[in-house]
């Protein structure tokens, strides 16, 4: 059996999330905008998901929109914005070491006749004080995906109004203050797939960038997935209320784990050691193929991911460890579940400097 080590990609689906799904399957299936029994049912039940995962945000229940992924409420929530500041300007600015949807974001809106550019981070991948100043909208994470490293969002939203992608950080870190919409994706924190969270702050200059819809949220597009949505919340409210102990025992466990893979020669630890999320680390292995690693650990049990490089899907290195100037190949990013336990950590650590080694040994090294 596989030890999952990739819950950054997707965390396994918590047992709050299972329960109410199953529940919920049952009885969410209506139209919440009709008005036959049934459809009043979908309707309570998506209140009470929406009023569950503002509880747990610390946000207002007409502040949150659910919608079929968080890549499509990261696109809502970046150009949602932009359409709303379109008269004060059109230049969107954001982090180098953003998720590619961002990115995508970011090209699209430039291809349209827009302005998009990007401020550069120091090596530990965190937005330098002296960034770009002439931002309409500016997009800054609340910690990166790729090597844990938690951004000075606060201070960065005098600057300019924030979109904060905070897919990787929601539930596990109290969202910070200042932005004016953001993203959060239910798969990142136990939830179900296919349920993102669009959250945009009363008062927040935010207009529709997409065509509308009649739905019971103005804001969404397509029927909600009632179930969905109300397991999020369900497994949402389960991971907040067990946050301290979780991270604190995450923590711990993956200090454990840097300390033990820095030992290996030719190994670079990446990200900042302690203002980080605290189930994530990358490392960067020199003259190791990222595939390579990920593919051997496989074999050998460990599902993990490769923060890297040439991936087969793009052939182009990680945007977030080139600006950062951090090794862009040989990278392994482990991301703790809520079941890891130490045990884990130290199968990992007795077979990594292995793996490593004939690696290199068959690159000729």
């Amino acid at each position: 059996m596989s030890t999952y080590l990739d819950s950054a990609s997707g965390e396994p689906l918590h047992p709050a999330a299972r329960a109410v799904l199953e529940q919920a399957l049952d009885a969410g299936y209506a139209d919440p905008r009709r008005l036959h029994g049934p459809a009043r049912n979908a309707r309570i039940m998506l209140d009470n998901a929406r009023a569950a995962t503002a509880e747990a945000l610390g946000v207002r229940p007409d502040e949150v929109t659910f919608t079929p992924s968080g890549t499509h409420a990261v696109h809502l929530g970046v150009l949602g914005l932009l359409a709303g500041h379109a008269r004060s300007g059109d230049r969107l600015v954001a982090s180098a070491v953003e998720h590619a949807s961002v990115m995508h974001a970011g090209r699209w809106h430039e291809q349209r006749g827009g302005s998009f550019a990007t401020i550069a981070v120091d090596a530990s991948g965190r937005v330098l004080a002296d960034g770009d100043d002439e931002a309409s909208v500016l997009a800054v994470q609340a910690a990166n995906h790729e090597v844990g490293t938690v951004q000075p969002v606060a201070e960065l939203a005098e600057r300019a109004p924030l979109f904060m992608d905070a897919c990787a950080s929601a539930g596990r870190l109290p969202l910070p203050q200042g932005w004016s919409a953001a993203a959060a994706s239910a798969h990142k924190w136990g939830g179900p797939a296919g349920v993102g969270v669009l959250l945009v702050r009363k008062g927040a200059r935010w207009r529709n960038p997409f065509p509308g819809d009649d739905r019971v949220d103005e804001r969404s597009t397509g029927m909600e997935d009632v179930p969905g949505a109300l397991a999020a919340a369900a497994a949402l409210q389960a991971v907040v209320a067990e946050r301290d102990e979780v991270n604190a025992r995450q923590f711990a466990l993956i200090d454990r784990l840097r300390a033990g893979v820095a030992a290996i020669p030719d190994t670079e630890v990446v990200g900042d050691p302690v203002d980080r999320l605290p189930h994530l680390v990358t490392f960067s292995f020199l003259y190791v193929d990222g595939e390579s690693i990920v593919g051997e650990l496989d074999r050998r049990g460990f599902a993990v991911a490769s923060g890297s490089a040439c991936t087969a899907s793009t052939l182009e290195p990680s945007h977030v460890l080139t600006a950062m100037g951090a090794l862009t190949h040989g990278n392994l990013r482990v991301s703790l579940a809520r079941e890891t336990t130490e045990a884990y950590i130290d199968r990992l650590l007795a077979v990594l400097p292995d793996v490593v080694a004939r690696i290199r040994q068959d690159a000729g090294l």
